[in-house]
């Protein structure tokens, strides 16, 4: 979880490569209509987040459900999304980072249809999680490699 730009699908993906899980990306489970929206740089309203988030959870049950383990990344930026996406055995993986590194990176990318111009109100609307919700924070300011060494050395799988 984490605003856009901070690194969490690269990492993510690191994460499940090294643990041989599978990897999914939040972001390609968006509907059409909150791509568009975000690509003409408009932020996304709560209303617009909801159904994604359904189809992100859904994803997260089908694995539980399984007893597969699995990695997807999802912006979680509210504590109220993460209560939809919260279920027994989830972690979430907060890659937090300095608002300038994130714009520099958002700036670098190429292909991604959030604009560097919405970072803004990802920042604002960020609820970093609490003591009280499963997670760990690693901070976006080394290499992802690094990075994900962090996260598998704080759940304990590295």
């Amino acid at each position: 979880m984490g605003v856009s730009g901070s690194g969490k699908s690269t990492v993510a993906a690191m994460v499940a490569e090294r643990l041989g899980w599978e990897f999914a990306e939040g972001d390609s489970m968006h509907p059409q209509a909150n791509v568009d929206k975000m690509h003409a740089g408009t932020p996304l309203t709560d209303e617009d987040r909801w159904p994604w988030l359904d189809v992100v959870a859904g994803w997260i049950r089908g694995h539980l459900e399984a007893g597969t383990n699995g990695v997807v990344t999802c912006s979680a930026l509210k504590r109220s999304y993460r209560e939809v996406l919260r279920a027994p055995g989830v972690v979430f993986v907060h890659v937090a980072g300095d608002g300038a590194l994130i714009e520099a990176r958002m700036s670098s990318r190429s292909g991604h249809f959030m604009p560097t111009s919405l970072l803004s109100s990802q920042l604002a609307t960020l609820e970093p999680p609490q003591p009280d919700e499963a997670h760990v924070t690693v901070t976006a300011d080394r290499t992802p490699e690094a990075e994900t060494d962090e996260v598998l050395e704080l759940l304990g799988l590295g």
